[in-house]
């Protein structure tokens, strides 16, 4: 750590899942831009490379690997080639995730909760166990797991998709119990409305209008807005903070109601 910066992330490695686009890539740019050496990973790798060629041409130093999070062996070669080109994780961020069902529960389909369950809360558990028997051996870490404001509330529309953010907060909290002892720290961000592509549905026109009116901010939030939590969790700014679920939705939890 800097004796003048506790954010100095120089000399660390971080992974950052679903990092090509959005709050992702955002996370990534922010990390790197504090000293980290950044893996950006999703399914696509021209979309990876072209965010490592934003971050080497502001002075970053980054690493592209193409990953299918729900694919296990695609998991296990991300997290090896990351040890063989820049070493053990320090800084894990899991942040890909999926919503293929919009609508209510009772027109749920089996395949549809499998696939988000299985991408939202089982693959961070696979790449989490992955990550940390290096990050234990290199003195520990953290481990960021990006919910949702979802996860805290019920939803007409994104009922599936809140189940596995709540799962993520609970995540948090059992692994932060598990490898405190190791000097890993475990925290949940639970982002209100980002306007990301991943979120058009839900910001887009009136409904947007409807939201911005309820949030006392009075704006939609943007990538960079979760980015700076997640610097703050990733770095020695918030070594004494684990198993917690940030709230950044800009007030919209705590409106009022009336």
């Amino acid at each position: 750590m800097s004796p003048t910066n506790p954010c100095d992330l120089t000399g660390r490695v971080a992974l950052i899942t679903g990092s090509s686009r959005g709050i992702g890539k955002a996370i990534a740019q922010t990390l790197a831009a504090a000293g980290a050496k950044v893996v950006i990973t999703s399914r696509k790798i021209e979309a990876c490379e072209a965010v490592v060629a934003e971050i080497e041409a502001a002075g970053g130093q980054a690493l592209a690997v193409a990953c299918n999070v729900s694919r296990k062996e695609q998991v296990e070669a991300l997290v090896q080639e990351t040890r063989e080109k820049l070493g053990d994780i320090s800084v894990l961020v899991c942040n890909a995730a999926t919503n293929p069902a919009y609508g209510p529960m009772a027109a749920l389909e089996d395949k549809a909760f499998e696939k988000i369950m299985g991408t939202n809360v089982g693959a961070n558990i696979h790449l989490i166990n992955l990550a940390v028997p290096g990050m234990a051996a290199g003195g520990g870490g953290s481990i960021i797991l990006l919910s949702s404001i979802a996860g805290l509330m019920g939803s007409k529309t994104i009922g599936a998709y809140a189940i596995s953010k709540a799962a993520d907060i609970q995540l948090a909290r059992n692994y932060a119990v598990d490898l405190g002892r190791q000097n890993i720290r475990v925290n949940a961000i639970l982002p209100g409305l980002i306007r990301t592509e991943f979120s058009t549905v839900l910001w887009e026109g009136e409904r947007g209008e409807k939201f911005i009116e309820r949030t006392p901010l009075g704006r939609l939030g943007e990538a960079d807005d979760i980015a700076g939590v997640a610097l703050f969790l990733a770095s020695d700014a918030g070594k004494f903070v684990t198993g917690q679920g940030i709230v950044a939705d800009g007030g919209v939890t705590i409106a009022d109601p009336f």
